[in-house]
């Protein structure tokens, strides 16, 4: 059985894979054949204009799993300021305009916040992934990190807002704690844990219902 991850974004690709192929049961990862929008290049992109990370996750995964034909897996996620009423929220990977990158967006943030006293910077990270097979969502799953937002970037690693996300558990940023420490933590991490016991339970009513 194919299972699409419905991302182009390649370090977030790169993340989903690892991060849920850790944590699928070995009898149904056997079943299981990960593919992304890279082995579909002609599908149409589906526009993110939910109100919600839960909005645009389920509509992600029910338009791509109609056109790939295959079951889906989607997500939205993004980071949620306190002090910005949360912001940048839907809007994380344009929060400085369509075409900005990582470190623009992470500018931004902290111009919004320069005022902002160090007792008032909590965040989170939100991620919610929708599973959806043709015509029919199958269910979701929500996960999230709290932290705090620092007055400047720190860390090489990771993506998005991760240099300005500040984890107290382990007093470093998600860009200094290394690839597999933030895929222990991650608000993705909790919600791929999350999804693949749906999608088990999903593979095996399949295979009960072929039997």
């Amino acid at each position: 059985m194919k299972l699409l991850i419905a991302s182009k974004n390649l370090k977030k690709l790169k993340e989903l894979e690892e991060i849920f192929a850790g944590a699928l049961d070995p009898k149904i990862k056997n079943e299981i054949e990960l593919v992304s929008l890279a082995d579909f290049p002609a599908v149409q992109e589906i526009d993110e204009d939910g109100k919600t990370f839960e909005e645009n996750a389920i509509k992600k995964a029910l338009g791509y799993a109609i056109a790939t034909n295959l079951l889906t897996l989607a997500d939205d996620s993004g980071l949620s300021v306190d002090a910005l009423n949360g912001a940048p929220g839907v809007f994380s990977a344009r929060f400085a305009g369509e075409g900005k990158d990582d470190l623009e967006n992470c500018k931004k943030v902290l111009h919004s916040m320069k005022k902002v006293p160090e007792s008032k910077r909590w965040a989170k990270f939100e991620c919610v992934i929708a599973i959806a097979e043709p015509g029919r969502l199958i269910g979701t799953a929500k996960g999230e990190i709290k932290g705090m937002i620092l007055a400047e970037m720190r860390g090489s690693g990771g993506f998005g807002y991760d240099p300005l996300f500040y984890y107290p558990p382990f007093q470093k940023t998600l860009a200094e704690i290394g690839q597999n420490l933030k895929n222990s933590v991650s608000h993705r991490s909790s919600a791929l844990k999350k999804s693949q016991v749906i999608i088990s339970q999903y593979i095996t009513r399949k295979f009960k219902s072929t039997r």
